[in-house]
């Protein structure tokens, strides 16, 4: 018998018992369709957080002040000093001092009541003092008018750009863009609004869309009264050179600060790439967690078709005896059985990445969060579907083997 013969021989046995056939897919369908859902809800998680962090800034380093103590001796937290100046802030801008550092952006900030000129709207939100080169640092853009630009700073001109949802919530209905809004006492002209990233909280210090930019030089010397910096933000030339910056920010700061011993340090540098790796850690923990769970359901779908055919091979006694009885060698009839169970995995298999295709189109719109998937994950589906079949196939198919033509032609 040629392999083609025994393939046809295989499928048509697979045919003639249609329910039993049926059920043994269906619970590999439903386990490759786990799986793949699994690694793609894991890997579109993933992908959110990581596109959410690059918006602040893969290659971003934040400077903040070190810590103060009062004259009672109590000791603030870090930022609660005032350590950082303009100075410092210019002098990581040299490429001779810090060639791996692209650009610097320095930031004064305070939390302000706003209020808008036309119906005495009111809104607190942060009010960010900073230079033209936020924009780029933040890898931010406008959505309506201009950023900020240098003479503005260099006129201490009283513009402001506001955040998406703080231009909403002074000026809902209304473009914003020429409206007037009062910060503390001084009436400031909005120029832009930013283009929105979103937030992981509805709090003006972690939405990046609530905020509003304006002149460092307007801030420090018109609305703040202060010209210490609440940070200073640094980004790297690349992704790559992170660390280098980091080593020539620290070195240059500690000597403008003259301070020998760097566990003095008055200042602290904080890298987003650190939020990347620890929530890329806790998301890959998650899929393979919840990829074992469905695993589960893969071992349930190949213990199935193992029973399906142990009870193939016993109402088949006669006929594998049979078919010894002709001539048809142990290898024949071991490869017919492998193929039967190859051709239930297969199916199976395939009709799971069918469903998993299916619920990765709708489940997002029922669960609010993404899914990837790849065709890699698809293919290896298909693989293990089959691999399930063999595996799970070997022992029934070597019983069938092993029957001696005559003890089974006696089986009733």
């Amino acid at each position: 018998m040629t392999w083609l013969d025994t393939f046809r021989t295989g499928l048509e046995a697979v045919r003639t018992h249609r329910l039993r056939s049926g059920l043994t897919v269906l619970g590999i369908m439903i386990g490759i369709a786990a799986v793949i859902l699994t690694v793609g809800l894991g890997q579109g998680a993933q992908d959110q957080v990581s596109s959410e962090i690059n918006a602040l800034g893969t290659n971003l380093l934040t400077v903040s002040p070190g810590s103060s103590t009062s004259a009672a001796g109590i000791r603030g937290g870090f930022g609660s000093a005032s350590t950082l100046t303009e100075a410092d802030a210019t002098a990581l801008s040299s490429k001779t001092v810090a060639p791996d550092i692209g650009a610097v952006a320095p930031v004064v900030s305070s939390s302000e009541t706003l209020t808008d000129g036309v119906s005495s709207n009111n809104w607190t939100s942060t009010v960010n003092g900073t230079t033209p080169s936020w924009e780029a640092v933040r890898s931010r853009s406008v959505t309506q008018g201009r950023f900020i630009d240098n003479q503005d700073v260099a006129q201490h001109t009283a513009v402001a750009v506001l955040g998406s949802t703080t231009a909403s919530e002074l000026f809902s209905g209304l473009d914003p863009v020429g409206q007037t809004v009062d910060v503390n006492g001084v009436p400031m002209t909005v120029i832009g609004v930013l283009n929105t990233v979103g937030s992981t909280s509805s709090s003006s210090a972690s939405n990046q869309d609530d905020q509003v930019i304006v002149p460092i030089s307007t801030a420090t010397q018109r609305l703040f009264g202060s010209t210490s910096l609440s940070s200073i933000l640094v980004q790297s030339t690349s992704s790559s050179t992170l660390s280098g910056a980091y080593q020539e920010a620290d070195d240059e700061l500690l000597a403008l600060h003259q301070i020998t011993a760097p566990s003095n340090a008055d200042f602290t540098i904080a890298s987003e790439a650190s939020l990347v790796s620890t929530a890329t850690s806790v998301d890959r923990t998650l899929t393979i967690l919840l990829g074992g769970v469905a695993g589960i359901s893969l071992l349930v779908g190949g213990i199935g078709v193992m029973n399906i055919m142990l009870v193939s091979v016993t109402e088949r006694i006669r006929e594998i005896g049979l078919r010894k009885a002709l001539g048809a060698t142990p290898s024949l009839i071991r490869r017919q059985f492998l193929i039967e169970a190859s051709a239930l995995g297969l199916t199976g298999g395939a009709l799971g990445a069918v469903l998993a295709v299916l619920g990765a189109w709708l489940l997002p719109h029922a669960i609010g969060y993404p899914i990837t998937l790849s065709a890699l994950a698809g293919a290896g589906a298909l693989v293990v579907a089959i691999a399930i079949g063999l595996v799970f196939g070997v022992y029934p198919a070597s019983r069938a083997a092993r029957l001696a033509p005559i003890d089974a032609l006696r089986s009733e």
